[in-house]
Order: C-alpha cells, then structure tokens, then sequence
C-alpha cells in the first residue's frame, strides 16, 4: 500500500510526541519527506540513536521543531491559508449578527432582556432555525406522555428514554398509516400528534 499524506501526519504526530516508529515506518517518512522537499533537520540522527536516548530528548521542543518545519511546505502553507479562510468567515458571520442586533433590538431585548448579548449568543439566534413537523410532533407527543400517568405523576417524566422511545413510534407508525390506537397512553400520543401529520 502507498505511503499517502495522512500516513505521514500521522507518523510525524507520533514522532513529535516522542513515540518510536521503528525502522520501517521511519524510511517511509524520511523517503515521503524527501520527496516533497519538507526539511526535517535532525529527524536522521533522532531517529537512528538508542531508544533510551530517544526518550530523553524533549518531545515537546522536538515537535515544535517539526511543526515549524512541516509549515514551511506548500501542504503547511495550505493549511495556514484555510486556518486564515475559516477565521475570516467566523468574523464575517460574526459582523452579520452584530448587524441583526442593531437593526432589530426588539427581538433581542425580548429575548435577553437590557443584558448585552454575547457574541455565541447573537450567532445563536440568528442561526436559529424553525421547528421541523417532526419535531413539533415530539413536542407534542411528550406532553402527552408528561399529563398522562403510565410514566411516573402526571407533570413528570420518571423513564424519558422509554418516552421518547413510544412517541417516535406512534410517530412512525401515523406516518405509515397503521391502525390508530385507540386507549392507553399510546392512543393519547396519537391524538396530540394528529394535526402534524
């Protein structure tokens, strides 16, 4: 099997970390190096001295060394520019939601009060995405099962998995259009999630 980019990640990760790659996974690296021009200054001599003083080197200084190596190359550049790529579209995002607090305070006052809104926030809410039928259903059908005293006092839920677990059924089965129950908590699912479906 090709020695691939990803092996390489890997075994520089592991080698950064102070790990052995043994003789064989290390003339892979060094080779794939080569290859694409990345500079490993002292990789050669690390690699062929003793396990024990191997482990006395400093993994951390070794792999900031590597790391700055790997960035010099054009697979580094690369990652350097989608690192910039991505903080400029978190900024633009950021800048959109500022934006949509100025232009509707209304909506975030009622939302946070006088508070200021942090930044995390503001995404949140303008992210903020509608209901799906299905979610809505779900909503509806735990409601159900919450009034309702098959799982634990009406008002509390004592086994929410089990819940869960029935409304999606009675969910699935409204969908496919089965036979409605007719009693029991099921059939009280049914009915509170009818009009979704």
């Amino acid at each position: 099997m090709a020695y691939t980019q990803s092996d390489f990640m890997k075994d520089l990760a592991i080698f950064s970390a102070g790990g052995i790659l043994g003789p064989t996974r290390t003339r892979k690296l060094l080779g794939y190096a080569a290859r694409k021009g990345i500079q490993l200054a002292g990789f050669g001599a690390r690699a062929a001295a003793p396990p024990l003083t191997r482990a006395a080197t400093n993994p951390y200084l070794a792999g900031a060394a590597l790391g700055g190596a790997a960035l010099q190359t054009p697979q580094g550049q690369q990652l350097l520019e989608a690192a910039a790529e991505h903080g400029r579209q978190s900024r633009i995002l950021f800048e959109r939601a500022q934006q949509e607090i100025m232009t509707q305070p209304a909506q975030f006052e009622a939302a946070f009060g006088s508070a200021p809104v942090s930044a995390r926030q503001a995404v949140d809410i303008v992210r903020k995405r509608p209901l799906t039928a299905f979610n809505k259903a779900v909503k509806a059908g735990m409601a159900a099962v919450r009034k309702s005293t098959s799982n634990g006092k009406p008002g509390k839920i004592t086994k929410p998995r089990a819940a869960l677990a029935l409304v999606s059924k009675v969910i699935s089965n409204k969908k496919k259009k089965r036979k409605a129950p007719k009693s029991g908590v099921r059939g009280k699912v049914y009915r509170a999630i009818r009009r979704f479906y």
